[in-house]
C-alpha cells in the first residue's frame, strides 16, 4: 500500500509531464498514446511482480525499487530538458541540436 501510494505521489506523474512539455504539436496524439500504453503497461508489469518479489526477498524487492528511482532521478537530471519558461520552439531546437 506504501509503495503504491508513494509511486502515485511520485513517479508516476514524470511520463504525462515529459509528454505536454516535450513533444511537438504534430505527433502530441501519437506519441502520448504510445506515452500512455508504456505508462500502464509498466505500472502492471511493477505491480504484478511486487508480490514475487517481496516473497522471494522483502529487502531485496525494496534495493532494486531504490536502485530504479535512482536511475530514473539521474536519467531526468541529464536528460530531460528544462522547460520552464521556455517555447516549445526552443525545447525542440534544443533537443534536435543536441
Amino acid at each position: 500500500m506504501g509503495y503504491g501510494c508513494g509511486f502515485a505521489l511520485g513517479m508516476s506523474g514524470i511520463p504525462w509531464v515529459i509528454m505536454a512539455e516535450i513533444f511537438p504539436v504534430n505527433i502530441k496524439a501519437s506519441a502520448g498514446s504510445l506515452v500512455v500504453l508504456n505508462s500502464w503497461a509498466s505500472a502492471w508489469v511493477t505491480t504484478y511482480a511486487f508480490n514475487f518479489m517481496l516473497e522471494w526477498s522483502p529487502a531485496g524487492t525494496f534495493f532494486i525499487f531504490c536502485g530504479m528511482c535512482a536511475f530514473t532521478i539521474l536519467f531526468i537530471w541529464k536528460l530531460v530538458p528544462e522547460t520552464k519558461g521556455r517555447a516549445l520552439e526552443e525545447i525542440q531546437s534544443t533537443m534536435t541540436t543536441s
